[in-house]
């Protein structure tokens, strides 16, 4: 690399680090709260955080990022979805965020398409969730009603809306590994049958 690329190679990575000081790390205290409530510890958060950090050290340019925060809140919120589906973790309410994802250019389509297709079985199996406890998630968990609200909208107890919520989250949970276990036995099938032919 000859002097003036290297000069330039420096004026880049500084001009990076100052909007980084300037536009990101201001936010940061709001970011590891948000980590917090989903019971991130503190540990966990700063290897988040550096990756979704890394990923901005990364990028060629930053001129096509309009909205700098959320940009980087969505980086995060990508990064903590695919260590929950890593560890086999369905944590609903994390999930139940999907729809609030912002597909942007930085993002893969494989990640996006992904994100896309487990929202939507989420919301599968919320459909076959009896009457009364499938009205009851959807509002606690996609439209976000306070359960005093939904047991006045209902005229039912919140004990009951409670009950609702627990029995629901427990059969989409249990749905779910049941049709993960099926996927897995049916590529282990498929696996199985190709190592035959060979």
């Amino acid at each position: 690399m000859n002097e003036c690329a290297s000069v330039r190679a420096l004026q880049a990575r500084q001009k990076r680090a100052a909007w980084v000081a300037d536009q990101i790390v201001p936010y940061e205290p709001r970011m590891r709260a948000w980590l917090s409530r989903w019971r991130v510890s503190p540990e966990d958060a700063d290897e988040l955080l550096q990756d979704a950090y890394c990923r901005i050290a990364l990028l060629e340019s930053l001129d096509h990022i309009d909205r700098p925060v959320p940009y980087f809140f969505s980086i995060v919120r990508n990064l903590l979805a695919r260590r929950h589906r890593r560890q086999r973790i369905v944590s609903f309410e994390l999930i139940a965020e999907v729809d609030a994802f912002q597909d942007h250019p930085s993002h893969d389509i494989e990640d996006q398409t992904s994100d896309r297709l487990v929202y939507e079985k989420i919301i599968a199996l919320i459909d076959r969730l009896p009457p009364k406890c499938r009205q009851i998630i959807r509002l606690r968990k996609l439209e976000d009603w306070p359960q005093k609200q939904i047991a006045a909208h209902l005229q039912i107890s919140e004990k009951t809306v409670e009950c609702q919520i627990r029995l629901g989250l427990r059969a989409i949970r249990e749905a779910w590994d049941k049709q993960e276990a099926q996927a897995r036995n049916r590529s282990d099938g498929r696996f199985q049958a190709g190592a035959k032919i060979r």
